[in-house]
């Protein structure tokens, strides 16, 4: 007798419903929108004829039928990503990388060619998305991503944890007082919060930024500040290739020690070569962004 599945899909996206109490929550882990969660859930009670989710004061609840559904639907996904894992771990020669796309663009572009050179057996899948793809639920191989903090749940290396510094196009005078930046163009990519930071850090307490912050994204302030429109903030690693080319001067040696890129990936996964061979080249090749002596080289 053939084997009744419904979609992969469905049945992922009711899990994560389930186990984390919530659709928002669960579109967050899949990186999928609410309204995909909700679309996914709703076919399932369609082909199962049940409902599965009650509607709750705040958000939603499993019905009893849920609860029971739900305790065997999670070891059935977890046995499946488990057995994939550890087929992938002795067959296959593609790296899947999730990354950030300010450092996929300034930074690991550039120089993925040295890698497949290096490795020319090796097939890396780049994607470039600003949400974090489910590396451990296997979604991607590995992910590089910028925090303040360690992530939990999947292992990692360090990759950069330089300070940010001002960065402007040739032309802007060097800030020998940080003062003199308060009279120029601030770029931001956030509300203003970096660069309030920055400032407390050089020494000028309640900073009055001087124009209305405007949101960019790290990779668009870059950009604006390439084309002379003002002053980023950002670190040595993303602006390298700028400075080498003569497209961008730091204006400040006052550095704020903020975040770092690491590099992500499920513990069991790194047993595959290629995973290993990509993650020591990485390495190998940041080895100038980590000054604060982590063990990671």
């Amino acid at each position: 007798m053939a084997r009744y599945l419904p979609s992969l899909n469905a049945l992922r996206a009711f899990e994560a419903a389930g186990r984390l109490g919530g659709f928002s929550r669960a579109a967050e882990e899949l990186n999928v929108s609410h309204a995909a969660v909700s679309r996914h859930v709703h076919a399932l009670e369609s082909q199962l004829g049940t409902a599965l989710f009650a509607r709750a004061p705040r958000g939603v609840r499993l019905t009893e039928a849920g609860r029971d559904y739900l305790a065997r639907v999670s070891p059935a996904l977890e046995a499946i990503s488990r057995a994939s894992v550890a087929v992938r771990a002795i067959q296959g020669s593609g790296v899947s990388v999730s990354c950030e796309p300010t450092f996929a663009m300034k930074w690991l572009m550039p120089r993925l060619g040295e890698f497949e050179a290096a490795q020319p057996a090796v097939d890396i899948t780049l994607h470039s998305t600003p949400g974090l793809a489910d590396v451990a639920g296997g979604e991607v191989d590995m992910a590089i991503r910028y925090s303040r903090q360690p992530p939990e749940a999947v292992s990692f290396d360090l990759i950069s944890d330089l300070p940010v510094y001002p960065y402007a196009a040739p032309g802007y005078t060097e800030a020998t007082d940080p003062r003199d930046l308060l009279r120029l163009r601030l770029l931001h990519e956030d509300d203003g919060t970096l660069w309030r930071q920055w400032f407390a850090v050089a020494g000028i307490a309640d900073a009055v930024l001087p124009r209305k912050p405007k949101l960019f994204s790290s990779l668009l302030a870059i950009e604006g500040a390439l084309s002379g429109q003002g002053i980023v903030l950002t670190s040595a690693e993303l602006a390298e290739n700028d400075v080498r080319d003569g497209r961008l001067v730091r204006l400040s040696p006052v550095g704020l020690a903020f975040g770092a890129y690491r590099l992500l990936y499920r513990p069991e996964a790194i047993r595959r070569r290629p995973l290993r061979q990509f993650r020591d080249w990485l390495i190998a090749a940041t080895r100038e962004f980590r000054p604060r002596g982590d063990p990671s080289g």
